[in-house]
């Protein structure tokens, strides 16, 4: 039977390298779990690997959506589920990679997604449009504070979306987030980390290769295609923040800070969400032998007992 992998953890510790490395030695595809690299021309803010880095292996779900679209979780467990498949069916390894930590469990947990009220949908967002997303998550955190932790308190979207399924179903968000269990797949899931000090380090280098590489350009370009317009992709880090300067003094160098800022307490969530999970094993990402422990891991888990 072949096995599938994932590689996944907080940005900026190396997995769409390692996905690549486990695809080639495996015979594998990578599919992405990086919700933003969904979007088609978000490439430097999401440091979506390049043609070149892909060393002619196959990616999947990169670049199928255009800015005016809004991500669904639910539609991508239902092409991420198909790819993986269809890759088993030809016996090639589904390598999924990315920090989405949603986006992983669709997959690869049996995660249903309640339906929707849209009398209830247009009032949370009538309100989240007058007073913005702090008071709406300020409630959640008092109605469902599993829910609120998971959700950025930025992330009006997702904090609209929990209010509206304790509206609609009378229970906690949380209780329709997923739990860890037997995976979907006959799966190996590893994770990567690296010091707090050392990542911290990465993201700041991170956030200012992307501004020196024309974030902002790519941002103007992006308005041209309705970057605005989306409500998922407008609120990408780093796109938010230069968005923000373009509409009022154009200052880039608080943009980029802001955009680290914001950066460094999304790795910290995706590091609290991941840790939840005891089917993962753990990876110190800086170690030279990187490529081989995955693979030792990976093999210690498919061997027969």
């Amino acid at each position: 039977m072949t096995v599938a992998v994932a590689v996944v953890g907080p940005t900026a510790t190396g997995k769409s390298d390692l996905g690549v490395a486990l695809a080639e030695r495996l015979g594998g595809e990578v599919v992405n779990a990086d919700a933003m690299q969904l979007y088609r021309g978000m490439d430097i803010g999401t440091a979506k690997i390049t043609p070149a880095e892909r060393r002619g292996v196959p990616h999947h779900l990169l670049d199928v959506l255009d800015v005016r679209e809004t991500a669904s979780v639910a539609a991508y467990q239902r092409h991420a589920r198909a790819t993986i498949e269809d890759l088993l069916a030809h016996d090639r390894v589904p390598v999924l990679v990315g920090g989405s930590g949603l986006y992983v469990q669709a997959v690869v947990d049996d995660l249903e997604f309640p339906g929707t009220d849209p009398a209830i949908r247009a009032r949370l967002e009538a309100e989240l449009a007058d007073v913005g997303a702090a008071p709406l998550h300020a409630r959640l955190t008092l109605l469902d504070p599993v829910a609120a932790e998971a959700v950025l308190p930025t992330n009006g979207r997702r904090v609209v979306r929990a209010l509206e399924v304790i509206e609609l179903t009378g229970r906690p968000f949380s209780a329709t987030m997923p739990r860890p269990g037997p995976p979907r797949y006959d799966l190996v899931m590893i994770a990567l980390d690296r010091p707090a000090e050392d990542l911290d380090t990465r993201v700041d280098l991170r956030v200012t290769r992307m501004f020196d590489d024309g974030l902002v350009d790519e941002t103007r370009t992006l308005v041209t295609h309705g970057l605005r317009d989306g409500r998922t992709a407008s609120r990408a880090l780093g796109y938010q923040q230069v968005l923000t300067a373009l509409d009022a003094d154009e200052d880039f160098e608080t943009a980029a800070a802001e955009t680290a800022r914001a950066t460094r307490r999304f790795v910290r969530r995706q590091r609290s969400w991941f840790r939840r999970d005891p089917r993962l094993t753990w990876l110190d990402a800086s170690r030279p032998d990187l490529v081989a422990a995955a693979l030792t891991v990976i093999a210690s888990q498919t061997s027969p007992a």
